[in-house]
């Protein structure tokens, strides 16, 4: 059986709770869960075309490609324009708000003091 959980320290609980936080978390939400939804549906249309319409997707586009490699390549195509869309996302929306918040808890949380021994031990590796 698992430990309990150790309490939340009440200066994470401020963090949590502040109108920044929570507009930090907004902000997450409101991109990754319509991006998600989006690709998820994409996705789902890619195998049932595949699955339920075969004659649409052996179509031929050019030479010996038909619609089904295209949409399938498109499928990674549009993987990595979303990781990049979201780093973009990331680095103008989420990532400023979050210094700001980190800041804050920095200076306001006791100082923690050094694990020596756990540097020890990375250094000896």
């Amino acid at each position: 059986m698992a430990p309990p959980p150790e309490p939340v320290p009440e200066s994470f609980q401020r963090i949590e709770e502040s109108q920044e936080f929570r507009q930090l978390r907004s902000s997450f939400r409101n991109f990754a869960f319509p991006v998600t939804a989006g690709f998820v549906l994409w996705y789902l249309l890619y195998v049932l075309l595949s699955c339920y319409a075969p004659g649409f997707m052996s179509t031929k586009v050019v030479g010996n490609i038909n619609l089904a490699l295209v949409l399938g390549i498109l499928q990674f195509v549009s993987t990595f324009a979303i990781a990049a869309w979201y780093a973009r996302f990331a680095d103008r929306r989420l990532d400023p708000r979050a210094a700001v918040i980190r800041g804050r808890a920095d200076a306001t949380l006791p100082a923690q003091p050094a694990d020596h021994t756990a540097v020890a031990e990375e250094a000896a590796e």
